[in-house]
């Protein structure tokens, strides 16, 4: 079993037995993310959906995302927290991101934002992957889940 594929799992046994939903905004990924969970055992339990926000119109329209540079902290943030309660979800991750392989919005390929989202509050973190655009999106698919495993598993956000 892929470690994706293990951690799908793991996630969803932890959102069944917390009763805890998840919902996902996702750029960079666009859709493998979603895609990856929607395939775990018992996902009509716990997942809510996903956004996949492409365009930044999308993010700005839809997620209320600033007019700031879709790939920053802020606008990971203002996806999750969008898509949280778009999706009347517990829990949210977003991610956005530059795969490759140049650079966008001033951020090199491989960097990568990714933010949770709960009613406790929110984190964010940053990240710069190397390799080809497809293995920067399973890297931030795996950062994502170890994300949401976080928050699903916790009542309070990791300090």
């Amino acid at each position: 079993m892929s470690e994706i594929a293990a951690a799908v799992r793991r996630l969803s046994a932890d959102a069944v037995q917390s009763q805890r939903t998840v919902a996902i905004a996702e750029s960079l990924t666009c859709g493998k993310l979603s895609s990856a969970l929607g395939a775990a055992p018992e996902s009509a339990r716990w997942l809510r959906g996903a956004v996949v926000a492409y365009s930044a119109q999308v993010k700005h329209q839809v997620l209320g995302v600033p007019h700031v540079p879709v790939v920053s902290e802020t606008a990971a943030r203002a996806m999750a927290a969008g898509v949280r309660s778009l999706l009347a979800a517990d829990v949210a991750v977003a991610v956005t991101g530059v795969g490759g392989p140049g650079a966008q919005d001033g951020e090199p390929a491989g960097s990568v934002w990714l933010a949770i989202d709960t009613a406790a509050g929110q984190w964010a973190r940053h990240e710069q992957f190397d390799g080809e655009p497809a293995e920067v999106l399973e890297s931030t698919i795996e950062v994502a889940l170890a994300m949401l495993l976080a928050a699903v598993d916790k009542t309070a956000l990791p300090s």
